[in-house]
């Protein structure tokens, strides 16, 4: 069967849209991306995660080519478990950008996610993982975050709502760093200019895959520069309004398989 004309790269997030709530993929998902496999179109993970704890997930899923990790810093080959490519956050500039927005906001509980295929997350005094399910490793003081490099920090406040948090680190980081927010409490630094954009961008050149050819699902605002760089982009109706209002359709929540309802009306049956 050929690739249907209009999209032959399926680009999903993770968290909030591939993923039900208790981080499972349902057999409907599987089945409509069996399907998408079946008429020659690819499917790419972009997720925030780092590689390391998509590895597993990914292989649940039976891919075993490229998928964009760590917001855009990482293009992962889950066939050779290689970093084809990776991009570093300077640990002095995470430093200086987190002493700004304290100066602002008061106290924030900071974790950082480390370079590399075997990267650790690592989390200071106070802070709490959004996904308990991800594994970290706490460390006694702040200046332990530092210890290897890193992909990106992630950020809570004990008071703000996470859009209030983003928007002032966004004020007072300039260009020290990519301000994104990525789902509940979890507002992220990554390096300066890295998106999710960025690095499907390169996947999808490897791929030979052009933008127009690309379909994008997607949960949160860091999804918006994907959707931008996509010929269409799809949000879950459990959306960010901020997503919402960027995306061309909005289709049904991760729960009730909005993606599966999406694939199904445009790679029709074998």
């Amino acid at each position: 069967m050929a690739a249907s004309p209009a999209y032959a790269l399926i680009a999903t997030d993770l968290d909030g849209t591939l993923l039900r709530g208790d981080d499972s993929v349902s057999g409907r998902s599987l089945a409509a991306l069996a399907r998408v496999a079946r008429a020659g179109a690819r499917h790419l993970v972009v997720t925030g995660r780092p590689a390391p704890r998509v590895r597993q997930l990914l292989a649940h899923l039976g891919c075993t080519g490229l998928a964009v990790c760590g917001q855009g810093a990482q293009v992962y080959d889950a066939g050779t478990g290689r970093l084809l490519w990776s991009v570093r956050l300077d640990r002095e500039l995470a430093e200086t950008a987190l002493g700004k927005i304290e100066a602002e906001v008061g106290q924030v509980y900071a974790a950082v996610d480390q370079d590399g295929v075997d990267g650790l997350t690592l989390i200071e005094p106070g802070y709490r993982m959004p996904h308990p399910t991800l594994p970290a490793v706490r460390v006694g003081r702040r200046d332990d975050l530092w210890c290897a490099p890193i992909s990106k920090v992630l950020l809570r406040h004990a008071a703000l709502p996470d859009d209030e948090l983003a928007a002032i680190a966004r004020a007072v980081v300039g260009s020290l760093a990519t301000v994104t927010m990525s789902g509940p409490g979890t507002v992220e630094l990554q390096p300066s200019g890295v998106t999710k954009a960025t690095g499907l961008a390169l996947a999808a050149e490897r791929l030979g895959i052009a933008a127009e050819a690309a379909l994008a699902f997607g949960d949160m605002p860091n999804d918006i520069p994907m959707f931008e760089w996509a010929g269409r982009g799809v949000a879950m109706a459990n959306a960010h309004p901020e997503l919402k209002a960027v995306a061309d359709e909005v289709t049904l929540s991760n729960e009730d398989d909005g993606i599966a309802a999406v694939l199904e009306r445009l790679f029709p049956t074998d």
